[in-house]
């Protein structure tokens, strides 16, 4: 009699805890997991990372927008200057990049004006 399935492949009867080292090690290698896959545990934990470069979740939409529209718009101005000392080819270049930015910016502006203030 031919069966429909073949048999179900066998499965290693060895436990990852079957040693003290074994177990230490799954142990190691769930806190590394943990540590780099879980940010919700960076943002609820009591250290303090460096504000500088700190995106706060607490902040509302339109200042990070107002914010997002200053920084593209120094940066569009940072890439005109830079380009009017370079020469032709790598001016065009440079000038390029800073209309890409100012689109940005143009996109961060209009996301600004459709913001509601929420009191």
């Amino acid at each position: 009699m031919i069966k429909p399935t073949p048999n179900p492949p066998e499965t290693d009867p060895t436990s990852p805890y079957e040693s003290p080292d074994s177990k230490r090690f799954h142990e190691a290698a769930e806190r590394a997991l943990n540590h780099y896959l879980g940010p919700a545990q960076i943002m609820a934990s009591t250290h303090q990372p460096e504000r500088m470069y700190l995106a706060n979740p607490k902040y509302n939409s339109e200042s990070l927008l107002a914010n997002a529209s200053e920084t593209l718009g120094s940066a569009s101005e940072m890439l005109i200057n830079f380009a009017a000392m370079l020469d032709t080819s790598h001016r065009k270049t440079a000038l390029g990049i800073a209309q890409v930015v100012m689109l940005g910016e143009l996109a961060v502006n209009q996301a600004l004006d459709n913001v509601e203030i929420a009191n």
